[in-house]
């Protein structure tokens, strides 16, 4: 439950539409539900301005599906990372309006729109990093972040990010996406006067040792306002954008009272 849906089932209590009995077991699975296998967050929205997210590899079908039942319940937009078009279809299951981006391997559960704010920028060094960066740019859009992609921008074809310059400079958070060696995130932190979150990936010959090249290239950058998140970790990366980007449209938000 987020904060509106929470003012809004206080003020029926205050107004007489529903008495204390019916709020009482709305809320009656706050702060968590126990499944046993899991317990589920319901109290996130409050404390950090969105649901809690579901990883799926390491789950059975069934745990997913009963998790996100559990959250659709509760929650909107509903986010499951990772998830194969057969987990796509045990999601809708139970929410049948769920929506599956293969490019990304994510699935948006009891989707609804949100009006997007501000930009975030998503940028990948080549087509090959497109499943790592769609998920950062789904997951901030998703958030409620208005999201621009520019793909297929590697330093070896330098003079096309050139040409974005403008364009990186209107975002409040940029995300670099890149395998092979690394190098983009350094570059595009030469370019731009804003927050970089660097995504090494997977992708690259022998050497580029499953991504730890570019991991090691983007934590050893001379750039100081460069951060880096985990190999092809394009969620993680998304959901730090959107935080930076929302604080830069509304200001500190969620903060403990």
């Amino acid at each position: 439950m987020d904060e509106a849906r929470l003012r809004g089932l206080l003020d029926r209590v205050r107004s007489g539409e529903i008495d204390v009995n019916e709020a009482l077991e709305t809320l009656r699975h706050l702060p968590f539900e126990d499944l046993g296998f899991a317990k589920v967050d319901h109290h996130r929205s409050l404390r950090d301005g969105a649901p809690e997210v579901v990883y799926c590899p390491g789950k059975t079908p069934e745990q997913v599906r009963e998790i996100v039942f559990r959250l659709v319940e509760r929650s909107q937009n509903i986010i499951a990372t990772r998830a194969s078009p057969e987990l796509f279809e045990e999601i809708k299951k139970v929410s049948p309006s769920a929506t599956y981006h293969p490019s990304a391997r994510m699935v948006v559960a009891n989707p609804r729109p949100v009006a997007p704010k501000g930009m975030v920028a998503v940028l990948s060094a080549g087509t090959a990093d497109l499943p790592v960066a769609e998920e950062a740019a789904l997951t901030a859009e998703t958030l409620g972040s208005a999201v621009t992609r520019v793909y297929d921008v590697g330093v070896a074809g330098i003079h096309r990010l050139f040409s974005k310059r403008d364009l990186l400079l209107s975002a409040n958070a940029v995300v670099v996406v890149a395998g092979m060696e690394g190098a983009l995130a350094s570059v595009v932190g030469g370019l731009v006067n804003r927050p970089v979150i660097a995504v090494p990936t997977s992708v690259g010959y022998g050497a580029s040792l499953g991504g730890l090249a570019a991991l090691l290239t983007m934590l050893n950058s001379c750039v100081p306002w460069v951060s880096v998140v985990n190999i092809d970790n394009g969620f993680g990366a998304g959901y730090q954008a959107h935080m930076i980007n929302r604080m830069c449209v509304d200001g500190p938000v969620g903060r403990p009272r």
